[in-house]
């Protein structure tokens, strides 16, 4: 493609981002004069694209109301965002015509993509899992776009990725990852594996790894949890200030609705020390009995309200401290159910 070619469908891209773009601006965002602009637009004119000139102080150019523009041109991480949408929205549980729009919008835009970048998306989508916890992408938590890609390739393909990571306290690593896959959570994304120096298995949030490179050789990924299971299972397990251990008398389904997987491991409870309540037939996510819940916080006054919430007899093993919490929460609700 000629550089004069190049600049018009450039300049195509430009306004079809909406708006209205000035001379100056076009010029340089294109790297030519003024008069060049206008040059490239007469040419789009006369190929039917309608580029209509805005008068005035904040005058230029601008694409034509309702106007359906062929081609599509999207970059690698436009493309990235179009496709991860889509995918989420059907996750999102689209009715029955939404889904159906939805395929087709993915599969155009599959059709026009450049074989090497639809390659390298397919390779993502395959790698990528999703939990069930929503969240909303901030600017900071969006990982490099070729970071991203680069270890979807690795995890597709079952290679060693080498990775420079910063940690939360701001330490600097280099590391050899098998990674086991990616997984959305919560509003942010993370690659899961083993981490072949340490030999134990991490999970890393993407935005902090600064570079990572396809090594040599491959690796043949364990069997057992999928790669959200074992997020969810580490973030629950992560080392923090407190741990805390408590019998809850429920059903699992309570339970979680105020301690997701994230935050908790729920497992049966062990009824060798007096209790009364006979076991429910193991792994009966509806029988009410007596569970043992773990969990790791940094602080606990959040603790005391959310097992007031759960409404179900409970038992603090430890710490403590939690203990003291939810008494004093307790006397602090008896003093206002008291006032007059």
């Amino acid at each position: 493609m000629s550089r004069p070619t190049g600049r018009v469908l450039t300049l195509l891209e430009l306004l079809q981002s909406g708006g209205t773009r000035t001379v100056a601006e076009l010029a340089d965002r294109l790297g030519v004069e003024g008069r060049t602009v206008r040059r490239y637009v007469d040419q789009l004119i006369d190929l039917d694209v309608p580029v209509e000139s805005v008068r005035g102080r904040y005058g230029g150019y601008r694409l034509g109301r309702g106007y359906r523009l062929p081609p599509l041109m999207l970059g690698d991480e436009e493309a990235l965002a179009v496709l991860l949408g889509l995918v989420a929205g059907r996750r999102a549980g689209l009715a029955p015509a939404q889904l159906t729009a939805n395929e087709t919008a993915s599969a155009k835009i599959r059709r026009v993509l450049p074989g090497h970048i639809a390659r390298r998306l397919d390779a993502l989508l395959e790698a990528l899992d999703f939990t069930d916890r929503p969240g909303g992408f901030g600017a900071g938590d969006a990982p490099d776009t070729e970071v991203l890609l680069t270890v979807a390739d690795a995890v597709r393909h079952r290679r060693p990725v080498s990775v420079r990571y910063t940690d939360r306290d701001g330490r600097r690593s280099e590391r050899t990852l098998h990674a086991y896959g990616i997984v959305a959570h919560a509003g942010r994304w993370y690659v899961t594996g083993e981490d072949a120096g340490a030999g134990e298995e991490r999970t890393f949030r993407l935005d902090r790894i600064a570079d990572a490179r396809t090594l040599p050789g491959s690796f043949e990924p364990p069997e057992g949890p999928s790669p959200a299971e074992r997020v969810l299972s580490g973030f629950a397990t992560a080392d923090y200030r407190h741990a805390v251990t408590l019998r809850i008398h429920g059903t699992v389904q309570q339970i979680r609705a105020r301690l997701p997987a994230s935050v908790a491991t729920v497992t049966e409870h062990d009824h060798g020390h007096g209790q009364e309540h006979e076991p429910a037939p193991s792994g009966d996510p509806a029988a009410e009995r007596w569970l043992r819940v773990e969990l790791r916080a940094e602080r606990l006054d959040w603790l005391p309200p959310l097992l007031a919430s759960l409404d179900r007899p409970f038992v603090i093993e430890r710490p403590a401290e939690l203990r003291e919490l939810v008494a004093a929460l307790a006397d602090r609700l008896a003093s206002c159910a008291g006032r007059t």
